[in-house]
């Protein structure tokens, strides 16, 4: 499965203040981890980010955001955004923001 190189490296701009960036081949496509914790991904077109249990359904409310899924099978705390809804380089931020504020909840690994 092909991963939107171009969405990738928006991301990465994006990513590129943070300590501890690391990338692995994942989901189909790259993901994004800040020491050892995944904050987001680019799979295909679209953004995964991981926003936590108690986050995900609220946040899909807003257009192009849905509940992240494995085969069928829903994956807790995680959302899929739609290119539609990135496009802009300030939404693709604060997507990013959601999950790296996510990621260094966690310890680092």
């Amino acid at each position: 499965m092909a991963y939107d190189e171009g969405l990738a490296q928006r991301v990465r701009e994006v990513l590129a203040v943070e300590p501890g960036l690391t990338e692995k081949r994942m989901f189909g496509g790259i993901a994004f981890m800040l020491d050892g914790n995944m904050a987001c991904a680019v799979s295909n077109d679209e953004l995964m980010v991981r926003v936590g249990a108690d986050g995900a359904d609220a946040l899909t409310a807003q257009p192009g955001v849905r509940i992240s899924d494995m085969a069928g099978r829903p994956m807790k705390g995680w959302v899929l955004v739609s290119a539609n809804a990135t496009a802009e380089d300030e939404d693709l931020a604060g997507w990013v923001g959601r999950g790296v504020t996510f990621a260094r909840s966690l310890p680092p690994k």
